[in-house]
């Protein structure tokens, strides 16, 4: 190495207009949440702010589930966590499959030695129930999972049908909500879910790092009675239980200042209400649709099953995804993503989530972007985005 002192100067990062996928903007509160006092990862007022995030964490899953709490990590961990508490080697699991994320659900069951079996369907449409029942009937799977908003392809998947589907089959019954909770409707306890995962990044709106998890006390049932340990220590809900509970058995160094920020991200959501707050999302999603479709764009997802919190856009022939993309967040600081695996550079993934879902981003996202189209040959008509988009936000 050289003997040679570098300087590093102070991080200073550029603001940016979140609107990927996730993350979303973070509310000034919460913002500040993340650079209160640091405090010991046993200290009782932690325990109390904890107590609190358990609390509102079952007001946005709407469920009374007992076990609920957060596992240290993103939504991967959610996931990670989610199928390794209640699938053993040998197990058999059913998973719905039409985008990316439900991949990789396939992906986590298969390295827990699951025997997996999928349903496929194509990218921009929803998992068939019909489709899912024949599979559950003939493997009589112990779980049988889906992911509600995929956000690969746009696609908010029905739940309820195939969950009843699913009971009636002895099932325990899986659904990954990263791109929902918060921000969709999400009735845990009316769908009868039984593993419910998130992240805190998207909806939600706080900073990536934890995962909310809400187990059934059938799902507790299933964990209690296993053959054997889960195969990773770090995500044991039965040892972070001891954590979240009154117990406060110590397991690992919390992220402390993460939990600050979930806990006052799902405080703003308390105060808001529910269905505020969905009211907010699906009408900022609407103005965007109008306006991308003013455009003269064409939208991927099946309009019957379209995302809220995420808009998938085919990207147009002859223009350049990464030119539009680079152009939106270097010269207006809008961030918005391209295409997964086959579809990338070939589709544009625009988040409406959280903080970011206000009516100002959206209006200033269709006229940068309509700029940016037009200098590439794309004939859009002028200001057709934005005036469709107000139109709707009124």
């Amino acid at each position: 190495m050289s003997s040679e002192k570098r300087e590093y100067a102070p991080i200073n990062p550029p603001e940016r207009i979140l609107m990927a996928p996730g993350p979303c903007n973070l509310h000034p509160a919460v913002q500040r949440a993340a650079i209160a006092p640091l405090m010991g990862h046993m200290d009782p007022v932690l325990f109390q702010i904890m107590d609190d995030t358990v609390d509102l964490l079952r007001y946005a899953f709407q469920t009374e589930n007992g076990l609920t709490l957060v596992f240290p990590g993103t939504g991967g961990a959610g996931m990670s966590g989610s199928f390794m508490n209640v699938v053993e080697p040998g197990d058999r699991v059913v998973v719905g499959v039409g985008g990316v994320f439900a991949g990789r659900m396939v992906d986590v069951a298969s390295r827990l030695g699951a025997d997996v079996k999928v349903v496929e369907t194509p990218w921009g449409t929803a998992v068939d129930p019909e489709a899912m029942r024949q599979a559950i009937r003939q493997h009589q799977p112990k779980v049988v999972a889906v992911v509600h908003g995929e956000t690969s392809t746009g696609v908010e998947q029905p739940l309820a049908e195939i969950g009843q589907i699913a009971h009636e089959h002895g099932a325990l019954y899986l659904v990954d909500t990263v791109a929902t909770l918060g921000g969709v409707d999400v009735p845990v306890d009316k769908l009868d879910i039984d593993v419910c995962y998130s992240g805190s990044q998207k909806c939600l709106g706080a900073p990536p790092g934890l995962a909310p998890v809400t187990f059934s006390e059938r799902a507790v049932e299933v964990m209690r009675n296993r053959k054997t340990k889960t195969l990773d220590w770090y995500l044991d809900a039965s040892m972070l239980e001891k954590y979240w509970n009154k117990e406060r058995v110590y397991h690992h160094t919390a992220p402390v200042l993460m939990i600050y920020t979930l806990r006052e991200a799902l405080r703003i959501v308390y105060e808001e209400g529910l269905e505020a707050r969905f009211t907010r999302h699906r009408r900022c999603a609407e103005a965007l649709v109008a306006g991308l479709q003013a455009m003269g764009l064409k939208l991927f997802a099946d309009p019957a099953v379209r995302l809220v919190s995420v808009t998938s856009v085919v990207v147009p022939e002859g223009v350049d995804d990464g030119k539009v993309r680079a152009g939106l967040l270097n010269e207006y600081g809008i961030e918005i993503a391209g295409g997964l695996g086959a579809y990338r550079g070939k589709m544009w993934r625009i988040g409406v989530m959280g903080y970011s879902a206000q009516p100002k981003n959206i209006l200033l996202l269709l006229a940068a972007l309509e700029t940016m189209l037009r200098r590439q040959g794309f004939k859009v008509p002028d200001g057709a985005g934005v005036a469709a988009a107000e139109m709707v936000l009124g």
